[in-house]
This record gives structure tokens, C-alpha cells and sequence, in this order.
């Protein structure tokens, strides 16, 4: 599945069409690849934050998903370096909140942990769920109105220990909550502009402006010594940011072509799953080089009602022949 999507994604561009049944599972394929890449995403930022900033780690993960695109774009199709010439505004606003939000889920998983940044950063799919209905006209079934509500009421309970801890150490964890839901208000509100700009442009062009605008913007503030001195290990890290950056994000804007918002939304609900599967074997492992988490059969079962939720919100209705 993963060499498809790699493949799907390079593809040049892909023309905006009905969704029928072909695209329906094109936009799942999507959809579920940017959850898969986004569900190991907070573990390797959290390492990475051992040495660096998140100032630092936000501009390399944009400079390094630009430049491979760039590159490849400069081979393969030289023309979509146009779109810099005239941008449209919309594409420059969408630039400025995925910068946002990526220092701001970045910073919220400074101050918190993995698990605990990713309960609140869903309010960013929240938001962009209820926009697919309000902005998009995307009609919504008793079935899916069911489904986002056990998949929401599902992820309350399956953080109930994570949010116990809050509690407990309100004084480290309130600025990281803070930075994180800002993180995902900026994210839905550059996910609602990135749904209008695919039916006119190009995936891949889009996201050589999305990529670049906020290298630029960062760049004032980068500790290049930082980066002089990082280890072979942390560089490592760098590029998987970078290219999980590129692919996830490249993912999402053709799932956005071939699915519902709200559709969208609830599958890339589901990655804060693996995350907290990756954690919790990293748990049994006893590895020292990422705080452990602790998780009940509460929280499992709250897992349960997040993929039964989704299934009924992303299951289409049988059509008569």
C-alpha cells in the first residue's frame, strides 16, 4: 500500500473529477497514508527535541520536504515554479497557518508527551469535520452524524488517564495544551483553504508554496549551531521529518480531491491510535530515550469506539444497481 500511495502521490497533475467509486478509494488510500505517516510523527519530534529547538525542527522539516520537491518538480514538470510569479492570496494564508501549526503542535509536544498532544491537536479534524458541513455543503447522514460522535466520544475516553495526568502537573502541561490547540485551530483553518485550492491547482504546486513560504519565514530565527552540531542520528531524524512532511502533506491534498472533508477528517482521527500503540510497546521495551505512558483497558476500549466510529461514518451506502 505504501509504494502505491508513494507512486500515486508523484504522479503529475491530477485532474479534478466527481467522486465516484474509483476516487471514493483513492481518497481512503490518501487519507489513511497521511494517518499512518502523522502516527509516528509525534514519537520522532519528541526525540528530536532532546537537542534542538522547535524552532529549529519546524524550519528544517519545511527546507527539507521543499527541497526534495523542488528538485523533483525542477525534472519532471519545471513549469509549477509559475505559481511563486502570481500566488493566490488564499494559498498565502494557508502558507502562514501550516506554519503556525507546525510550531505549535511542535511546541506542545515539548512541554507535554506524544499521547498527551495528540488528544487535543484532534480538535483540529473536529473543526475541520464540521466545516466539511458548513462551508462545503457536504451532506451528512443520521449514520455519519452517529459515527463522529462515537468516533469524538471515543477519543475523550481513551485519553481519560492522559488527562488525569493534566491534573497533576497542570503547571507543565497548560502551556503545552495551549500551544497545541492553537497548533490545530491553525490547521483546520489551513486544511479548509488547502479543500478550495485542489479543484484548480495542482497538489504537488500547491505544497511547493506551502513548504517554502514558511522555511522563508523561520529562517530570521534558526540557531544554525544547533544544526552545525547535531549527531548522524539526529540528521536522520531531520529527514524522516522532512520527508513524513512531503508525503503527508502531499497525501492530504490529493485525499482532499477524491473525499469529503468530513470523510478526511475522521480517518486522519484515527492516528493518535498509533501512536499510543508505538508507546506503549516502546513502554514494555523499557527504552530510556522517550518519556513512558500509561495506558488502562479504558483507554483501549475508547480505541474501540474510535474505529467503530469511523467505519460508520466512511462506509458509502449500497446503491441500487
Amino acid at each position: 500500500m505504501k509504494a502505491n500511495t508513494i507512486m500515486m502521490y508523484f504522479s503529475n497533475h491530477i485532474p479534478m473529477k466527481k467522486i465516484v467509486k474509483t476516487d471514493f478509494q483513492k481518497g481512503i488510500l490518501f487519507a489513511s497514508f497521511t494517518a499512518l505517516l502523522w502516527g509516528f510523527l509525534a514519537i520522532v519530534l519528541k526525540i528530536s527535541l532532546r537537542n534542538c529547538s522547535p524552532v529549529e525542527i519546524t524550519w528544517l522539516r519545511f527546507t527539507i520536504a521543499f527541497v526534495i520537491l523542488g528538485v523533483y518538480l525542477l525534472i519532471r514538470n519545471p513549469s509549477s515554479f509559475g505559481i511563486f510569479l502570481r500566488p493566490p492570496p488564499l494559498l498565502i494564508f494557508a502558507g502562514i497557518c501550516l506554519g503556525f501549526n507546525y510550531l505549535g503542535f511542535i511546541t506542545g509536544i515539548h512541554f507535554t508527551t506524544p499521547g498527551i498532544a495528540q488528544i487535543f491537536i484532534q480538535t483540529g479534524p473536529v473543526l475541520l469535520a464540521l466545516s466539511g458541513f458548513l462551508f462545503f455543503k457536504e451532506k451528512a447522514s443520521l449514520r455519519q452524524i452517529i459515527g463522529l460522535f462515537l468516533v469524538f466520544g471515543g477519543l475523550a475516553v481513551f485519553y481519560h488517564n492522559q488527562i488525569i495526568m493534566l491534573a497533576e502537573n497542570i503547571n507543565r502541561y497548560q502551556r503545552g495544551v495551549l500551544w497545541t490547540v492553537f497548533g490545530a485551530i491553525m490547521w483546520a483553518a489551513y486544511a479548509v483553504f488547502q479543500k478550495q485550492l485542489v479543484k484548480a491547482y495542482s497538489p504537488l504546486e500547491l505544497n511547493l508554496v506551502l513548504f517554502g513560504l514558511p522555511a522563508i519565514g523561520y529562517f530570521p530565527f534558526v540557531d544554525f549551531q544547533i544544526i552545525k552540531s547535531a549527531s548522524a542520528i539526529e540528521w536522520g531524524l531531520f529527514l524522516f521529518l522532512g520527508c513524513n512532511t512531503l508525503l503527508a502533506y502531499g497525501s492530504l491534498a490529493n485525499a482532499f480531491q477524491f473525499l469529503e472533508a468530513n470523510k478526511v477528517s475522521v480517518i486522519i482521527t484515527l492516528n493518535p491510535i498509533i501512536t499510543i500503540s508505538v508507546m506503549s510497546i516502546l513502554a514494555l521495551l523499557n527504552v530510556d530515550w522517550i518519556v513512558h505512558e500509561k495506558f488502562t483497558l479504558v483507554s483501549f476500549a475508547g480505541a474501540s469506539l474510535v474505529i467503530f466510529g469511523a467505519i460508520l461514518t466512511i462506509l458509502k451506502k449500497r446503491r441500487e444497481k
